[in-house]
């Protein structure tokens, strides 16, 4: 009978100490609390800096889910209570890059004698682009260990635009005169993506400048996700979503250097402005898909993501 009581206490006392809030050794509070901030940001390079740390191959990758690697996106959580938060996600970008090339100069007429070296020119190629996101959500939360599920959703916005501007260092003569002008002159053929040069072309016709529509998106969608406490207010984390967008472009334009007769006949040259069409789209989908969907998030989605949250 003694035995049978003095389990049935022990049963008790560890049920007790299980059901008591989970603390550290220095008492602090693992889990979050109310009135709690934190911010959430992509664990991969933490498993690839842990993964290269222990071995002799410089190659390992972080494990195959990455959700904010992708759109770059930071969230961050304003908690209510311990099981109920405020989400913000915001991503704020802006490039610019330049590049410059050199090209033999048209205007030489006569070989180089070694050792001097043909003449060249410097092109030129800038692309700037500009991403806006703001997005806001209620995120719900369940689990009393170390284990905390979450669900809830997120309803956004977002901006982008891009442009390219090229400038060159041969012109084009339309009606050539003298030695070195030409009506084809040595240009640079530039990767409008990457800035990679892709050779040097004897070019009559131009771009000068090529400006996107500006697009703008909305969205809206539920995620549920899974985070684990690895320290006092530290946890390790997926989350994956379902949701709808819609996303439109506007009409963007393309600027020309170009040649043609005049209506006297003569061979003039000139910049010339065309307008692109927009577009549009619309889906419904996973995260597994979102770059279908929410433009913003790019387009190397095809999985949700590892990510680390501090709380504070």
């Amino acid at each position: 009978m003694k035995k049978s009581v003095l389990v049935v206490a022990l049963a008790f006392g560890v049920s007790g100490a299980f059901a008591q809030d989970l603390t550290s050794k220095k008492g602090e509070p693992i889990l979050p609390e109310a009135e709690d901030w934190a911010i959430s940001l992509n664990a991969d390079p933490i498993f690839e800096f842990v993964g290269n740390a222990f071995n002799g191959n410089t190659g390992n990758g972080a494990p195959g889910v990455n959700w904010l690697n992708s759109n770059q996106t930071i969230i961050g959580k304003k908690f209510i209570d311990d099981k109920n938060a405020y989400r913000v996600l915001v991503r704020l970008g802006f490039n610019s890059s330049s590049y410059r090339n050199f090209v033999t100069d048209d205007a030489q007429t006569t070989a180089p004698t070694f050792p001097e070296q043909n003449a060249e020119v410097e092109d030129k190629f800038k692309m700037s682009s500009t991403n806006i996101a703001i997005g806001v959500g209620k995120e719900m939360r369940r689990g009393k260990t170390r284990l905390q599920g979450f669900y809830g959703a997120d309803a956004m916005i977002w901006i982008s635009t891009s442009k390219t501007k090229y400038e060159y260092g041969n012109v084009i003569t339309p009606v050539p005169s003298g030695a070195g002008q030409t009506t084809t002159p040595t240009s640079t053929q530039w990767d409008a993506s990457t800035g990679a040069v892709l050779g040097e072309t004897p070019d009559g016709t131009r771009d000068i400048q090529n400006k996107s529509g500006m697009t703008f998106g909305i969205g809206v969608r539920g995620f549920i996700g899974a985070e684990y406490f690895i320290l006092p207010k530290i946890a390790i984390g997926a989350e994956y979503g379902w949701g709808l967008g819609f996303q439109m472009m506007g009409k963007g334009k393309v600027t020309t250097e170009e040649q043609g007769l005049d209506g006297s006949g003569t061979n003039q040259v000139a910049e010339i402005e065309r307008e692109s069409a927009g577009s549009s789209k619309f889906g419904i989908d996973t995260d597994l898909n979102q770059g279908n969907v929410f433009g913003f998030k790019g387009s190397n989605t095809g999985t949700a993501s590892l990510r680390v949250t501090f709380h504070f």
